[in-house]
């Protein structure tokens, strides 16, 4: 298995992440866009991994392979990025992410199969590929933070550009994984949902990534306007992010002992009680803090039991569209439905009422996550 290769795009790929996601916000309200627009910006951001993944998955799935189509997808990402540099207007910015957007989110699905199909039976060590992600994340919110204080959120421009340059590099590198066993292709993509537990989950992937919104777009912005420094924000944000790593490394040893739906289950419950403090209670760091450290469970420890349960359900090769499906529907969907009405609500009502609204969320896919695993545990299929 490339470990470090696969582990290299992983710390690349979430790296240009530690540089967009804190301070992407901070740079759009820097161009003079209102809470409403940059709502409206994150949701196409997001929007379109409702039908890129899923378009590349085909391509994917019809004979050009994972790396190849991950290899392609990251050029054309880089090079529809570089556009930001022309562009100060809504529409023109809305434009270069829409295009940026396609592609970007075409590549880590790829990569994600290609990962597993290198890990094999011990797919239960993703974690430990995947924390190298969570470090580079670390590592580039924590060097941005003073430079945006000195010198404005446009600095992060050029770290997301060589994030992505580096990104599209190391998908050069990695070896083409086996070839997928002959394993179970029993049913049609469309007949997997026959079973009503297929798209009960990917619901709740939907309702976490909505939940989520309010964070995504307006985390910085609301510390901000509390009266924290950006330093401070990110290292924040790249404390959550460190929570994270420690989760990465120890999860084969959760999915030991316990079912990868009763984990699923409880990142729902936590996630809502995270939103809920910081609604409550942004002026208190100590609980700031403690609902950053959540983010184990909020993103960690959901994100790789949502992976358990849909590669469980889309087998063999179905898993390309199965992965793919996955981001469309929650952080496609479910991002842009929640970047929509967070914006809305934090311009109309508020922040603590759009975070009110995200813990109700949170809520509603706990609940469902619990009745799937009462249907699983009384069909004996608990994963």
């Amino acid at each position: 298995m490339p470990y470090w290769r696969l582990s290299g795009f992983y710390f690349f790929f979430f790296a240009s992440l530690g540089a967009l996601t804190p301070y992407w916000p901070l740079y759009l309200q820097s161009l003079g866009f209102d809470p409403l627009q940059i709502g409206e910006i994150m949701a196409i951001l997001l929007a379109t991994k409702i039908v890129s993944p899923n378009l590349w998955a085909w391509m994917a799935d019809h004979g050009r392979g994972a790396l190849p189509v991950a290899r392609v997808a990251a050029m054309l990402a880089l090079i529809c990025f570089l556009g930001l540099y022309w562009s100060d207007k809504f529409w023109s910015v809305a434009l270069v992410m829409c295009g940026f957007s396609f592609f970007w989110h075409a590549v880590l699905p790829q990569v994600e199969t290609a990962t597993f199909n290198h890990l094999g039976n011990t797919e239960r060590y993703y974690g430990r590929v995947r924390l190298w992600g969570s470090l580079g994340f670390i590592l580039f919110v924590l060097l941005l933070g003073p430079l945006v204080e000195r010198y404005g959120a446009a600095i992060s421009l050029p770290a997301v550009a060589f994030a992505l340059f580096c990104v599209w590099f190391a998908t050069l590198l990695i070896p083409e994984p086996g070839r997928f066993s002959s394993e179970v292709r029993s049913l049609p993509f469309r007949g997997l949902f026959r079973n009503p537990e297929v798209p009960a989950v990917l619901f709740c992937c939907l309702l976490m990534q909505a939940s989520h919104a309010p964070y995504y777009a307006f985390f910085s912005i609301f510390l901000s306007a509390h009266g924290y420094s950006t330093s401070l924000i990110g290292g924040l944000w790249a404390f959550g992010t460190l929570c994270e790593v420690g989760i990465f490394y120890f999860m084969h040893r959760l999915h030991n002992r316990f079912s990868a739906i009763g984990l699923f289950m409880f990142s729902f419950v936590v996630t809502a009680l995270r939103w809920v403090l910081l609604a409550l209670y942004p002026e208190w760091l100590v609980l700031v803090v403690f609902t950053q450290s959540l983010h184990a469970v909020t993103f960690g420890v959901y994100h790789a039991a949502a992976l358990q349960l849909v590669r469980g359900q889309f087998k063999g090769s179905h898993q390309h569209r199965g992965v793919a499906l996955y981001g469309s529907v929650s952080f496609g969907i479910g991002g842009a439905l929640g970047s929509l009405y967070s914006g809305y609500l934090w311009s109309e009502a508020g922040p603590g009422t759009a975070f009110g609204v995200a813990a109700a969320v949170a809520a509603c896919g706990a609940a469902l996550a619990m009745a799937i695993a009462t249907s699983q545990k009384s069909s004996g299929a608990c994963q």
